[in-house]
């Protein structure tokens, strides 16, 4: 795998407290729910990381990407992702300093990696244009 692939490949954790707090607790209460495209994914992270997070994903939806602290109304379509629990781990993002776990199954948690790496390469090209 090419280190480039990684959005964050030499942190083993992530320096927000905040973060580190909501990817141990383990409870339902850290649980937010990534609206993006057409996933209801859900993601635990702190508030701050999670709003960069869905922020990063939006650039590069064609609707926009919307962030819940509780389950939307139709729950989660896909049964993998609804019966995935933390403790069996999860692919973390890593968001400045936070992180962020997926906790979808394999497939959804690769398409929303890959809308997060899509929006910040877009988030990253802006920048490099200069101001608007």
């Amino acid at each position: 795998m090419d280190p480039d692939d990684d959005p964050a490949p030499f942190e083993a954790e992530p320096q927000c407290p905040d973060c580190q707090a909501a990817l141990e607790s383990g409870g339902r209460q850290a649980i937010s729910f990534l609206l993006v495209d057409t996933l209801t994914v859900p993601v635990v992270g702190c508030d701050a990381h999670l709003e960069e997070f869905r922020a990063i994903c939006e650039l590069t939806t064609e609707d926009s990407a919307d962030l819940l602290g509780h389950l939307p109304a139709g729950g989660i379509q896909c049964p993998a992702c609804r019966n995935r629990d933390q403790s069996g781990g999860m692919p973390l993002v890593f968001v400045e300093a936070g992180a962020v776990g997926v906790l979808a199954c394999e497939t959804h948690a690769t398409d929303t990696i890959e809308c997060f790496k899509s929006g910040l390469q877009t988030r990253q090209q802006l920048g490099a244009n200069g101001p608007f």
